[in-house]
């Protein structure tokens, strides 16, 4: 059982090593991770009396 744990252990910090250095270098093979740039305007009510 010990064994089964230190293997999941590394390869739960080896998962997180892979998706930390995909978020630093995806961008310069193409990956796109800033989420679309849109205006949205919606009217608001201040003084509702």
């Amino acid at each position: 059982m010990g064994r089964l744990l230190k293997w999941l252990f590394y390869l739960l910090v080896l998962a997180t090593l892979v998706l930390a250095g995909y978020a630093y270098i995806g961008p310069f093979f193409g990956a796109d991770f800033s989420p679309p740039q849109t205006e949205i305007r919606q009217p608001v009510t201040l003084d509702a009396n």
